[in-house]
């Protein structure tokens, strides 16, 4: 078996097993996720299997129902939500534990991402760029 350690709230393998219960074991178990430490804990261990290359079948039909697993467990925000991009924002940046001045750093300008959660001002199409790559979501959700 490997070795699992943790580096910056990420799950490092050195190798990945290719049986489903020993994959629960080592990454997250295929339940319903339910808390907001479960859903961190399944989105590490999806992140670590999706930027692996040459996955087995047993590892991609597990990453397939871990993602469907926390999709489920983030349509009832993303559904309440009703598609606006600010509120999106809001959600994305909760769970990420990060702030307005955050926001405003990863666009490059610190008061702008009050400016923007104030609905003082619009996202620009760079804007929505950035934040897609940063949150590796579609730009769609910002539109």
């Amino acid at each position: 078996m490997s070795i699992v350690t943790k580096q910056r709230n990420s799950i490092k393998c050195d190798s990945i097993p290719d049986d489903f219960l020993e994959l629960q074991q080592m990454l997250f178990p295929l339940c319903p996720i339910h808390t907001k430490a479960d859903y961190d804990k399944a989105l590490r261990a999806a992140g670590e299997l999706a930027a692996r290359d040459n996955l087995t079948e047993v590892q991609t039909d597990y990453l397939e129902i871990l993602t469907n697993n926390i999709e489920s467990y983030e349509n009832p925000y993303f559904s309440s939500i009703k598609q606006d991009p600010i509120e999106i924002l809001r959600f994305l940046l909760d769970e990420n534990n990060l702030t307005g001045s955050d926001l405003g750093r990863i666009l490059g300008h610190r008061e702008l991402g009050s400016k923007i959660l104030n609905r003082k001002r619009g996202l620009s199409v760079n804007h929505i760029k950035t934040l897609s790559q940063h949150f590796s979501v579609s730009p769609k959700l910002f539109l």
